[in-house]
């Protein structure tokens, strides 16, 4: 009787256990404290969808905007309009394609150049050559434009109005370079919007860096903050709510970590084991350049034609091979040296101090991308099982350029901009699958 009374007691149990199921609460789609139903993107080629060293249709259609856009639309997210270029036309400016590998496993790229949306070239005395490309005209919520700066939102200090002298942006106006007269802002605050993303300021510290100091400056601190407190201003005129992120350690992408010093050096003491250090033209203060040897904390750019090492160069003082004596050192262009990369970092440092003083002052959500990226850098990322990092290539979040995002890449930073925006304005917009969104593409 009690062995039977025992069984009983356990069947109950077990019915009681199976009755007791987990259950998985997905949250009720809510817009919150916000209204997305006209979200509009405000940045540079990060938000355009700029891929590969170029801006086209499917680099474009994987911006991280219209991955959000798309997330919005549970939401009460309206249509979201991109300036894409048409299918006849889909490669756009050109961009890199990765065609095979070397024998020592360095990836050979070759550039498309066919199926292109560029219709010409307007020389501009003083400035150069602006390549012009086929005209959009329609309804736009993303309007990110590659190249620009913050330091241009207005068209002050400029020669031509910006648009003018950039061919992304002219390409949205509807007349023709040089008479436009519309700045960016202007342009982004004409029509009536609900809620914006804003990653403007990127360029002010990335062109330098990617000249290696040599062929762009970087935007003075308080410059940067009075740009950047009009921007806020009116993109929150009449109290639209949106979400900013903080400018990238411009230094942390692969386009300054994959061709490294000690790999230049490794491969020429193969060759020639007397050969002691590479030589750079590094910054000493100010505007003074002075020669010598590379250290781990100089940065070489991804694109360095590494064929030039050892290379002879007549100088005053003889024939020298390139990059390995003191009378030729690595041209400036190829360099980021470690007094330039400290200079970038304290700027960067300052700019993000501004931005996240406005976006706390203003109540908006801010997506800290500079602590995100570097984190990547440093411990890697996995998602849905997949082991992300900031390698070049293998990494599967940069593109072949280095800079830019692959569309893994930008899925996974538009999953932050949305993680940001719902813990500040108590949405619950989903999150998108980054498992749907590859990174490089092989041959």
């Amino acid at each position: 009787m009690k062995t039977f009374k025992q069984h009983i007691y356990i069947i109950a149990g077990l019915l009681l256990l199976g009755a007791c199921k987990p259950e998985i609460h997905t949250p009720k789609p809510s817009n919150g404290s916000a209204d997305f139903s006209r979200y509009i993107a405000v940045g540079n080629s990060l938000t355009a969808g700029y891929a590969d060293g170029g801006l086209y249709l499917a680099g474009q259609q994987n911006s991280y905007p219209s991955i959000m856009a798309k997330q919005m639309q549970s939401v009460g997210g309206g249509a979201f309009n991109q300036p894409l270029f048409s299918a006849a036309q889909a490669n756009g400016s050109g961009y890199l394609s990765l065609t095979g590998f070397n024998a020592d496993g360095t990836p050979i790229t070759t550039p498309v150049t066919t199926n292109l949306a560029i219709r010409g070239q307007l020389p501009l005395p003083g400035f150069g050559n602006v390549t012009l490309y086929t005209k959009y005209s329609g309804d736009i919520e993303n309007y990110g434009v590659p190249g620009i700066k913050l330091l241009y939102i207005t068209d002050a200090g400029l020669p031509l109005p910006y648009a003018n002298l950039n061919g992304y942006f002219e390409r949205l106006m509807p007349a023709s370079s040089p008479t436009i007269t519309t700045n960016y802002l202007d342009f982004i605050t004409a029509k009536p919007f609900t809620f914006f993303s804003n990653w403007l300021g990127n360029n002010d510290a990335l062109l330098y860096a990617t000249s290696g100091g040599a062929g762009d400056f970087l935007t003075d601190e308080n410059t940067f903050a009075q740009l950047y407190g009009l921007l806020i201003s009116r993109l929150t005129a009449n109290g639209q709510k949106g979400v900013v992120a903080t400018i990238p350690d411009v230094t942390s992408v692969p386009y300054f970590n994959t061709v490294t010093v000690g790999a230049i050096l490794g491969a020429v003491q193969k060759a020639n084991p007397a050969a002691k250090a590479l030589y750079i033209n590094a910054l000493v203060s100010g505007t003074t350049y002075a020669p010598r040897a590379a250290t781990a904390q100089d940065l070489i750019i991804l694109t360095f034609p590494t064929s030039m090492i050892g290379q002879p160069v007549e100088t005053p003082y003889g024939t020298f091979p390139y990059g390995l004596t003191p009378y030729t050192p690595i041209d400036n262009q190829y360099v980021l040296d470690q007094n330039e990369v400290a200079l970038t970092e304290a700027h960067v440092l300052s700019y993000n101090a501004t931005i996240r003083s406005i976006a706390a002052a203003k109540g908006l959500a801010l997506f800290d991308a500079y602590t995100f990226l570097n984190n990547i850098k440093q411990y890697g990322l996995e998602e849905n099982g997949v082991g992300l990092s900031s390698a070049y290539i293998s990494g599967g979040i940069f593109s072949l350029d280095g800079i830019h995002l692959t569309p893994r890449g930008y899925a996974i930073v538009a999953n932050e901009f949305i993680k940001a925006t719902n813990a500040k304005y108590g949405s619950t917009i989903p999150l998108a699958n980054i498992s749907d969104y590859n990174g490089v593409k092989f041959p």
